[in-house]
C-alpha cells in the first residue's frame, strides 16, 4: 500500500483545545481505517510543524479524502507527501538506467 507522510500544523482552534489532542488522535486513526487506511507511526515535532504520521492509504485519491475529513475539523492544516521506500526509489532509478 501506498505510504505517506503527514505534516500538520495547529490552528489558533487547535492550540485553544490542545488538552483535546489525545481525542483527536483517536479520531484520525479511525479516519484511516474508516478508509482503508493506517497511521502507522506519530511524532510530535519541534520546528515549523507540530505533529507529523507515516501512513498508509490505498491511493491519492484517498489519502486527499483523509486530509479533507481531517482539516475540515478546523484543529489543524496538512500538508501531505507521497514517499516511496528505498527499494521503490532504487526500481525507479534502475527503470531510469535501462531506458
Amino acid at each position: 500500500m501506498p505510504e505517506y507522510i503527514m505534516l500538520f500544523r495547529f490552528t489558533t482552534k487547535g492550540v485553544q483545545n490542545i488538552k483535546d489532542a489525545p481525542t483527536r488522535i483517536s479520531v484520525v486513526k479511525k479516519i484511516f481505517e474508516q478508509n482503508k487506511g493506517k497511521v502507522k507511526t506519530l511524532y510530535s515535532l519541534l520546528g515549523q510543524y507540530d505533529t507529523m504520521c507515516i501512513a498508509e492509504a490505498p491511493d491519492d485519491e484517498t489519502i486527499a479524502k483523509i486530509s479533507l475529513q481531517i482539516t475540515s475539523q478546523g484543529n489543524v492544516t496538512t500538508e501531505t507527501l507521497r514517499a516511496f521506500s528505498e527499494e521503490q526509489t532504487l526500481k525507479i532509478i534502475k527503470e531510469i538506467a535501462t531506458a
